[in-house]
């Protein structure tokens, strides 16, 4: 008997008279002749009921099925006179795992910094498991917007030997004994410092200058101490890289990106968004259809101050031109004043990195970050500098190491051309499209400042 997910079980359009559904007990009520279970496989957000009749095979452990037991159930797909379409009659059950009353996940309310501590067990839980099933229906989409456009999925290196944001903030990779004296890079691994990549974007340019329209979506890191809920050590990012385009192109593509997942959010039938809508973020369905429905603002750096200090509002960090801006200036801008997504671009050079175009300003760079309601910061890219000369002179400037980056000028010694690109956090997204507050809640195994558990 081949088995059959409770999804699938769930979604049947007829009964069945041989079916195997295995997975975990939830609850389990007894009567004197006959006993219900809740058994949950974790591919759906709800159960299936399960009556066992006394005298059925396997019926003499029913009291050892416990919350938490996995267990094993043969039986009919019947019609079920209560709440769901259908149930199983059982012909046969069978206890696969015991669960002794010390299970963490009884039934009962759990708050997400309990859950934090058993991140081994918190899928099993109706909100993670609904999270974690959205993480992999939302990179399904990703790699479907970008393979519909002919996108190709290139996979960067996890160690490097430079930084791409030239902040320093990298995870070194050594084979040498950290206590030892006297270390040299000579003796070590690589024969040079290495790190852990804190982005794919370098190396992707690469290829973009080659392929076209690339794209890479894998793990990055960033050795930042910081433990806000937005920010982690360890996470994914979504990064393409297109030739031949400049500012407004990536404008372009970045709102579509974000359009598109919305949209695919707003498409689930699964139960999860719902649960979401109704127990994590009442807000949730709007804001997304706001976000699907409402062409995106594009205002520069400088009209965005300007907004701000002639608005009155009293900001934590009061606004200036030169400033990076912080979180509560990006959802000011989006929920109090244009009350859409908006797209702020041409940032003062001095608070960029080395590889965004200059403008003929001389003061400003051709970034952009996309702003959504709800989250603020969503999506940071350029176009990159394509002009050698300006280039070299960015990295003299900054005192970084010119020979560490030949390679990157190569692409503007040999054929360079206009590019563009845009990085997006995976978890970031996975926040936007499910009201989850903090970082922590959308990563299977958080990795931040003091806490590498399991």
């Amino acid at each position: 008997m081949n088995r059959t997910l409770v999804k699938h079980a769930l979604a049947s359009d007829a009964e069945q008279d041989s079916i195997l559904v295995e997975g975990w007990v939830r609850t389990r009520r007894d009567s004197k002749a006959f006993s219900f279970l809740e058994v949950n496989d974790g591919t759906s957000l709800a159960s299936i009921q399960v009556i066992a009749d006394a005298g059925i095979p396997g019926y003499e452990d029913i009291g050892k099925m416990t919350t938490g037991s996995s267990v094993s159930v043969e039986g009919r797909l019947v019609s079920s006179p209560g709440k769901q379409k259908w149930e199983i009659q059982a012909t046969a059950i069978k206890l696969v795992g015991t669960s002794p009353e010390s299970y963490p996940l009884q039934k009962k309310g759990h708050s997400p910094e309990f859950l934090r501590t058993i991140a081994h067990l918190r899928p099993r839980t109706n909100l993670f498991g609904a999270i974690f099933r959205t993480r992999s229906r939302i990179a399904r989409a990703v790699h479907r917007f970008f393979m519909e456009r002919d996108f190709i999925w290139v996979h960067t290196p996890i160690i490097t030997a430079s930084d791409c944001e030239g902040a320093g903030e990298m995870f070194h990779v050594t084979t040498l004994d950290p206590l030892a004296e006297n270390k040299s890079y000579e003796k070590d691994f690589f024969g040079k410092p290495a790190s852990l990549t804190v982005s794919g974007q370098l190396e992707g340019e690469t290829f973009a200058c080659a392929l076209s329209n690339i794209y890479t979506f894998g793990p990055t890191f960033r050795a930042e101490n910081s433990n806000t809920t937005r920010h982690a050590a360890e996470f994914w990012m979504i990064e393409p890289e297109v030739a031949f385009c400049d500012i407004y192109g990536d404008m372009d593509l970045a709102e579509a990106f974000i359009r598109h997942i919305a949209d695919t959010m707003l498409a689930d039938e699964s139960g999860d968004f719902d649960f979401f809508c109704k127990f994590v973020d009442k807000g949730l369905r709007a804001r997304l259809e706001e976000v699907s429905n409402k062409p995106f603002v594009r205002c520069s750096y400088t009209e965005a101050i300007d907004i701000m200090l002639a608005s009155g509002e009293k900001f934590e960090y009061p606004p200036y031109w030169g400033m990076d801006l912080q979180s509560e200036h990006e959802r000011f801008l989006t929920e109090r004043h244009f009350k859409c997504p908006v797209i702020v671009y041409n940032y003062p050079k001095e608070i960029k990195p080395f590889y965004m175009r200059l403008n003929d300003d001389g003061k400003t760079v051709t970034a952009m970050d996309v702003l959504v309601p709800g989250i603020g910061e969503i999506i940071g890219g350029s176009q990159r500098e394509e002009r050698l000369d300006v280039l070299e002179g960015n990295i003299a400037r900054l005192g970084m190491d010119a020979e560490a980056y030949y390679w990157y000028n190569d692409l503007r010694r040999y054929g360079t051309v206009p590019h563009a690109g845009f990085g997006v956090g995976f978890e970031r997204l996975i926040m936007f499209v499910t009201g989850v507050q903090n970082i922590r809640d959308v990563l299977p195994y958080p990795r931040t400042p003091r806490n590498c558990e399991f």
